[in-house]
């Protein structure tokens, strides 16, 4: 999914890279771009990230040069992950709500072990 020109910069607590927010169908987008940067940005802004999705009307999008696999065998119980590779061999993860469980997410966590 293509972040829109018009998304807005939002300010998310924890986080050190921009976040952008938009509407699409009614459900509302956070997205992010970790692809430049080391660990373990990706990580503490996924983990700032993902306190976002609250419902299922928020998703939260993850751009990274490779899959996060620290993350993923962290928190990939707690939410429904769509993983695509782009053309330009970077991933990007969508976060989604998934009910019952994404509320027992340990976000405090950010350290990487993988």
């Amino acid at each position: 999914m293509e972040i829109p020109q018009d998304a807005q910069k939002v300010e998310v607590p924890g986080a050190t890279v921009d976040f952008y927010k938009f509407q699409k169908d009614g459900v509302t987008y956070y997205a992010f771009d970790t692809s430049r940067c080391g660990p373990p940005e990706p990580m503490v802004n996924a983990m700032a990230g993902l306190k976002l999705v609250k419902d299922p009307n928020t998703k939260l999008i993850m751009i990274n040069h490779k899959m996060p696999m620290g993350l993923l065998n962290k928190i990939e119980q707690n939410y429904d992950i769509e993983k695509e590779e782009l053309p330009d061999g970077r991933v990007q993860l969508l976060f989604s709500y998934k009910p019952g469980v994404t509320e027992e997410a340990n976000l405090s966590d950010s350290s990487c072990s993988g």
